[in-house]
């Protein structure tokens, strides 16, 4: 709740500082003292937009500060402190400040870390509700009914988000499949053919290094041939210098024994011999690797460019095109295996969309109770409120599916019928300010029970009544103060300052030219005063006192 609002050059406020506690507190003045500047600047630390005009005339600067403390804080505003990185220790007041500059601009801060005007605004909803005869944001306001019934109802959302996810995620990934396997069809024919050109060739894993080596082979071979053949000449035949060396071998081992240098002779003669019958193997072994088969270089220059004309096609080397079609098989495949898999997928959907139905359809039945519960709660809170001909209706609508979310497939809002006869329509189409003011109370106080913002604030809600009306909201002010822990109220009525736990008084000075607003809290004494003056007016009589006396003992 609000424990404190310090002012600092706002308008006519030059330093201000409030302390506030549970209950009910009620604001009075005269009208022109400046309650709306209050307001004003309470607005600003809930992330209003500041406005140069807020500055005190003759100040550069002005600012306000708000302290909010918690029994246990709200985990909506754990969790965006959580993600703003703003660290609140448990027990700690939550501080919002709020500079603007005259000459434009303004900052914020969160426990002295400065922050974005956005998250002042996040969490204005769970600090302060505002409700007044120009409010927007609070009950007014179709987009926030939904929110509200089912805190009245105690709709279970957690179930009914979790299902919402689980369908969005089926639905996700079955899209994303069928984009595959479209694409994949795109390409089913290309790769068929691609894969069939490959599989007509077949290459294998090192064959383009296996060809080139057997083709630069087959052409030494081509360019030796004469040689080669030069040096078989050479070899064979009974002239050949390896047959006369072997002549020579024989003749001389008949004579080697006769002297010792012969037989040496035959021994190197013996050597010679053998060496060159392994230079003769060597050459006829050289001349079969060197064969020249034109048919078979041409074969192998042929492959050749056909490998790597392919690899040059798609973009890869010789050598990884044994793998291109692997992958190519695995593709086609996955076009079939994709066609399985979607469905799965499709019935994967098809029961994520039937559980959340189930569950979205439980949370409908669930409001459509609860907005007959509602109705019949305001109803009851219309009539001392001096609205007894007036009708309250709930309107639950199923929305288009395009339209459907975490929180269901229904649409919700207030309506109101201020006349016998008359249709339903918005609650700020067709009610006046002090209706308007009145409808909201009593829905308020139907939907007490089920929580709200930590501060409650009702600007003028008893404008244009008095009396008996006066009385019962004053009454119904109370009862909410007391259920919700905290409420404000800007009034101009007595019955309805009597009922307030705490009484702050708002009144305008003026000392020469320079014109100042201040705001006292008042005491017993100050509080019989001020409501006998919103009894009598300008002059205070006895008769105003006593009856100031017997409303405050009333209550």
């Amino acid at each position: 709740m609000l424990t404190r609002l310090s002012i600092r050059n706002i308008v006519l406020i030059e330093a201000l500082d409030l302390d506030f506690r549970r209950g009910l507190g009620v604001l009075t003045g005269e009208t022109g003292a400046g309650k709306s500047i209050l307001l004003d600047a309470l607005g600003l630390v809930l992330g209003d937009r500041a406005e140069t005009s807020l500055v005190r005339g003759g100040e550069d600067k002005a600012s306000v500060s708000a302290s909010f403390e918690f029994a246990e804080l709200p985990p909506a505003i754990a969790a965006a402190l959580d993600d703003a990185d703003i660290e609140l220790e448990p027990g700690e007041p939550l501080i919002i400040r709020r500079q603007v500059k005259a000459d434009g601009g303004s900052k914020a801060f969160i426990n002295d870390q400065p922050t974005s005007v956005g998250l002042l605004r996040e969490l204005a909803a769970n600090l302060v509700e505002l409700h007044g005869q120009h409010d927007d944001r609070g009950l007014v306001n179709p987009r926030g009914h939904m929110a509200l019934l089912d805190r009245f109802a105690g709709t279970d959302l957690d179930a009914l988000g979790r299902r919402w996810k689980a369908w969005a995620k089926a639905e996700a990934q079955l899209s994303e499949a069928r984009d595959q396997v479209e694409q994949a069809r795109a390409d089913q024919d290309l790769l068929i053919a691609h894969l069939a050109e490959l599989t007509a060739l077949e290459p294998q894993a090192g064959e383009e290094s296996r060809l080139a080596l057997s083709r630069a082979d087959m052409q030494k071979g081509e360019r030796l041939s004469g040689d080669l053949e030069e040096l078989r000449h050479l070899w064979e035949g009974s002239d050949s210098p390896l047959a006369n060396l072997r002549v020579a071998a024989r003749k001389l081992d008949r004579i080697a024994e006769e002297h010792p240098l012969l037989k040496e002779a035959l021994e190197a003669l013996d050597r010679a011999v053998i060496e060159a019958g392994e230079a003769e193997d060597k050459l006829e072994a050289a001349a079969m690797a060197l064969v020249h088969d034109p048919q078979a270089l041409d074969a192998a220059e042929t492959r050749l460019f056909e490998l790597r004309a392919l690899a040059r096609k798609h973009r890869c080397e010789v050598d990884a095109l044994p793998e291109l079609m692997r992958d190519m098989r695995v593709r086609l495949d996955a076009i079939e295996g994709g066609e399985a898999q979607l469905v799965a997928l499709e019935a994967g959907a098809r029961e994520a969309r039937e559980a959340y139905l189930k569950a979205a359809e439980k949370a409908h039945d669930t409001r459509v109770k609860a907005a007959k519960k509602l109705d019949k709660a305001v109803a009851g809170e219309l009539a001392p409120l001096k609205l007894d001909a007036a009708r309250f209706q709930t309107s639950i609508t199923i929305l288009p599916e395009d339209r459907w979310g975490a929180s269901g497939m229904d649409g919700a809002e207030f309506l109101i019928s201020t006349n016998p006869g008359s249709d339903f329509a918005p609650l700020n189409k067709i009610a006046s300010g002090g209706e308007l003011s009145r409808f909201i109370l009593a829905l308020k106080v139907a939907l007490a029970e089920k929580g709200g913002a930590a501060t409650i604030i009702f600007d003028e809600i008893d404008r244009g009544v008095g009396g008996a009306v006066a009385s019962a909201i004053g009454e119904r002010l109370a009862r909410l103060a007391s259920e919700e822990g905290q409420l404000l109220a800007v009034t101009h009525s007595p019955q309805v300052a009597a009922r307030g736990s705490q009484h702050y008084l708002i009144a305008k000075s003026s000392k020469g030219t320079v014109t100042k607003t201040g705001v006292i809290e008042l005491d017993a004494k100050g509080r019989q005063e001020e409501i006998a003056r919103m009894l009598s007016g300008a002059e205070i009589t006895s008769e105003a006192r006593a009856q100031a006396d017997r409303l405050l003992e009333d209550v």
